[in-house]
């Protein structure tokens, strides 16, 4: 056993990097990654294909930079063929990166389907200094203290590395044009810049945009209006919670809009990803064109009041931080500027994102409500009590639909999904027809951690994000940071 300054405890027959060869499974994929990340020696042809290349020598290399949040943690639940086992985390010492460590033990020590991740960490103030000096790794992922992840993106970017942030990249106005810069750099050198979009990966919200897409069961999607949008999309969370099985201990900096941000700029932009993603799939939205004509409308923001209890509880922290001080009212109540919801128009359709914080839902989770208006029918998302707190997608016939003909068309429907989902049916229920979706295709959120990794290897191996990927990251934080100013 021995002991580095930088590191924590290593076998000594651990090595630092190695390559396996059962690491990365298919020749193309070990090509196109050499290619990308620059670890294999390849001659190009005149038409920019690779004419003779050699086997990597080096697999994909994770360092992870200062993981305030538990999604640092999440990307870890499972291994990845074509990554390295070791993962090299930077870090000032203290108790978010013992969180991050003992979540990663946990996901090792586990029964069923443990990991084999091998932590090499540095602590110190100069975390992020020693990250871009040493380079151990050529993909950066960092989910905590979003007050500096713009900061931390742009430094490992203009050091050649690759980035799979969590989001939210920006929370402010001020820092959109640096993002703006940042992606047009990374584009000059060739680098993959990408965020953490977990809810593509839910199933409801999949058959959502599926089933919107069926014009003989949905017609249209309306064009909707700012007091009633074609699209809405609602969710709840709370401060207290489990994770991994294990109660939640917020950072105390999470609750300073100033560094975690506020509902507008953080939780919202899942949910505009989300419309973008439904209404106009796989295809690029630029804010900068006019014919897209991407407009915010309409915001406001309001608070949510915590005791001292409640603060402790979910930080584990008995007295308020100074910087949290303009907050606190009183009675010691602290005032939390954590809900917002507003309302924007892309290509004519209107949306509506509204996100909102309680401290503890004692019978449950998260909630969420979305809703997409045809016309020819409603697919609406509920998650909430009556559901168990399991999302799950209902199919609203219009007024004056005839019940039998409807039941046959929504059947037929399904049927055109079968192919890509099998198994799934259809009952009638209090808030429309309720599809029943195999437990095959349900997975926690937790999971979804694992297959945005996924995509995000998918798409270094292809050596660029999709077109309309790269605009719409881009177009998304247009919206909330518009969204944020027009709240203020």
């Amino acid at each position: 056993m021995r002991w580095s300054k930088d590191c924590q405890r290593i076998d000594e027959d651990t090595p630092v990097s190695f390559l396996k060869d059962t690491l990365i499974k298919s020749t193309l994929l070990r090509i196109s990654l050499s290619v990308l990340l620059g670890v294999a020696a390849c001659t190009p042809s005149e038409n920019g294909s690779s004419a003779e290349s050699v086997e990597v020598d080096k697999p994909v290399r994770l360092m992870t930079l200062d993981p305030g949040h538990f999604h640092a943690g999440l990307v870890h639940k499972y291994d990845y063929d074509q990554v390295d086992e070791t993962v090299h985390i930077y870090a000032p010492d203290g108790q978010e990166l013992e969180s991050h460590l003992a979540l990663i033990d946990r996901f090792n020590t586990r029964s069923e389907q443990p990991t084999r991740w091998v932590p090499v960490v540095y602590r110190g103030d100069d975390y992020l200094e020693r990250m871009l000096e040493a380079k151990p790794g050529n993909v950066m992922v960092v989910a905590g203290n979003n007050g500096r992840k713009i900061e931390y993106i742009r430094r490992a970017v203009d050091a050649g590395i690759q980035v799979l942030a969590d989001k939210p990249m920006v929370i402010h106005p001020d820092d959109f044009p640096v993002l703006k810069d940042v992606l047009a750099s990374a584009d000059e050198q060739g680098l993959l810049v990408n965020d953490i979009m977990t809810e593509r990966h839910e199933i409801t919200s999949i058959l959502q945009r599926a089933l919107s897409q069926d014009p003989d069961l949905f017609g249209e999607l309306v064009a909707g209006s700012p007091e009633e949008p074609a699209i809405s999309k609602e969710s709840v969370h709370y401060f207290y919670k489990t994770v991994a099985g294990q109660p939640l201990v917020r950072p105390t900096w999470f609750f300073d809009v100033n560094q975690q941000g506020e509902a507008i700029a953080d939780v919202a932009t899942h949910l505009v990803d989300l419309i973008m993603w439904q209404v106009f799939p796989e295809e690029p939205v630029d804010y900068e064109n006019p014919d897209d004509g991407v407009e915010v409308l309409a915001a406001r923001s309001w608070d949510t009041p915590l005791t001292p209890s409640q603060f402790e509880k979910a930080t584990r922290e008995a007295a308020y931080p100074d910087y949290l001080a303009p907050s606190i009212e009183n009675d010691s109540i602290f005032a939390v500027a954590a809900n917002g919801k507003f309302v924007f128009k892309v290509r004519g359709i209107h949306g509506k994102v509204s996100v909102r914080w309680g401290f503890e839902n004692p019978e449950g989770g998260d909630t969420h409500y979305s809703i997409m208006r045809g016309t020819r029918a409603n697919l609406a998302i509920r998650q909430d009590e009556a559901q168990q707190y399991a999302a799950t997608l209902y199919v609203e016939s219009l007024e004056g639909a005839d019940p039998e003909e409807f039941d046959l068309m929504l059947r037929e429907a399904l049927e055109r999904l079968s192919p890509r989902y099998q198994g799934l049916s259809a009952e009638p229920s209090e808030f429309g027809w309720k599809i029943n979706i195999p437990e095959t295709y349900k997975e926690g959120h937790e999971e979804h951690f694992t297959r945005v990794t996924e995509q995000y290897l998918q798409y270094l191996a292809d050596g660029a994000l999709p077109a309309w990927e790269r605009t719409n990251l881009l177009t998304k934080y247009f919206i909330t940071t518009q969204a944020y100013a027009l709240s203020r």
